[in-house]
């Protein structure tokens, strides 16, 4: 029996089958996001089903350090730095992982900025923002736990995150 068939053999002796995504030659993986946030992830890189891009999506992927996981890899596309900060605020513990020739040339954390500009709706209908004044929204972010307090309202946005992205 080959090493192979041995790791993967079951109790009763059959052989377990291990679903495989495969490689991408160019690219970014993002690993690491908040389990049952990838679907959001998709929304914010404008990615919906009628796309022509190759995307995979694992969703609930356990994992030794977040215990359950998504992971989101889209072939021949490096995301902006928008993108990633955006990406940051619903899923702090993602990693970013830049693919050229099948090999990761670079891997980051994705870092949550001190401060957001144009990225949210403020969610109070009463701040300036959301009226027909010429004001772009702006957040203050505390990290641990994620909470996004608007700087003219002071209104603090700690839940539904992905819902207020513009």
């Amino acid at each position: 029996m080959k090493r192979n068939e041995a790791e993967n053999k079951i109790s009763d002796g059959s052989l377990k089958k291990e679903m495989r995504v495969r490689p991408i030659k160019h690219g970014t993986v993002i690993d690491h996001i908040t389990a049952g946030q990838a679907l959001n992830v998709l929304k914010i890189l404008g990615i919906s089903g009628t796309t022509t891009a190759v995307v995979s999506v694992a969703m609930n992927v356990p994992s030794g350090v977040l215990e359950k996981k998504d992971i989101v890899k889209i072939e021949d596309r490096e995301l902006k730095e928008t993108e990633v900060d955006r990406i940051s605020l619903i899923a702090p513990d993602a990693t970013i992982n830049i693919i050229r020739d099948f090999e990761v040339i670079d891997k980051h954390r994705v870092e949550l900025p001190l401060q957001l500009e144009g990225v949210m709706k403020c969610d109070n209908p009463n701040c300036i923002s959301n009226t027909v004044e010429p004001v772009i929204s702006k957040f203050t972010v505390n990290k641990k736990p994620v909470e996004l307090r608007c700087i003219y309202c002071d209104h603090v946005i700690s839940e539904g995150i992905a819902e207020h992205l513009i």
